[in-house]
């Protein structure tokens, strides 16, 4: 007999954030309020949501401890007072050591922490056009892949050029993930290249939803992002797309579709440890 998956409704919000830290702040709050009076059950927030600092000391001078970081404070509570499950995109978080990771946060309706990601691909690049890229130099690389358990499904967390690691991806399915999301703030050059391409890819080889909030636009210290928030089924079919502005998407995520795509592509059924060749 074939047994019914939950649907729940899932939304993106695209933001063009800045490096003010408080009127990021009073913008995701009231983005959050809107998109949970459309009856949203999931929402997620873009990588460096809270800050899109224009120079490395903007980003050490606004991180805080997480138990003490006013955009996290803000966030709990933004869940816990419309009830949804939300993923903080990313925020900088002060470590016990004195470092800072790249943190993506799974937050419950009750305003608690349920999962913690800390961004394990650190982005340092040189591509023509665009500013040098140096992640490395503020974050530390997180070590341990995640998923967290939403009421629906289990949901594996990553963030922005992780997308380009397809291995952590195959991790977190085969953990039990049927959801991938990907918070990011793809650079506009890279965006326009891979961005699709390589969403659809994660989605198609696993077999699972892919929701990938995204940053857009211009922001400090001469970035521009891609914006083109995505949400991408199991057969990776494009579910709804933002374009460059700041907005909201929604999409309905019905895990029957999973089940069944894995049903008649058993990917993970199939795979097989390989040995590196000799």
């Amino acid at each position: 007999m074939k047994i019914s998956r939950p649907i729940f409704r899932a939304a993106c919000i695209q933001l063009n954030s800045g490096n003010d830290l408080d009127s990021n702040i009073r913008e995701i709050v009231a983005q959050i309020i809107s998109a949970a009076e459309l009856g949203i059950d999931f929402i997620a927030l873009p990588e460096n949501s809270l800050l899109m600092p224009e120079n490395r000391h903007d980003t050490f001078a606004n991180a805080f401890p997480e138990d003490s970081h006013p955009g996290i404070l803000a966030l709990s509570e933004s869940a816990a007072l419309t009830g949804v499950w939300l993923l903080a995109g990313t925020v900088a978080v002060k470590k016990e050591d004195g470092s800072l990771a790249n943190r993506a946060l799974l937050i419950g309706p009750d305003g608690k922490i349920f999962a913690r990601y800390d961004k394990i691909h650190m982005f340092d690049v040189d591509i023509s056009g665009e500013p040098p890229f140096r992640e490395s130099e503020i974050f530390s690389p997180g070590q341990q892949a995640v998923t967290g358990n939403l009421p629906w499904t289990k949901i594996g967390l990553s963030i922005c050029y992780d997308l380009r690691f397809p291995s952590l991806y195959s991790i977190l399915a085969l953990s039990g993930a049927e959801v991938l999301a990907v918070p990011s703030a793809f650079t506009l050059t890279t965006g326009k290249a891979h961005w699709h391409s390589l969403l659809k890819a994660r989605a198609i080889e696993n077999a699972c939803y892919v929701i990938a909030p995204a940053q857009c636009g211009d922001h400090p210290g001469n970035r521009s992002t891609f914006g083109h928030s995505v949400i991408i089924s199991p057969w990776g079919e494009v579910l709804s797309e933002a374009g460059d502005e700041p907005t909201c998407i929604v999409a309905e995520i019905d895990l029957n579709l999973v089940a069944e795509t894995r049903r008649k592509i058993p990917v993970l059924e199939h795979a097989r440890i390989i040995n590196k060749p000799s």
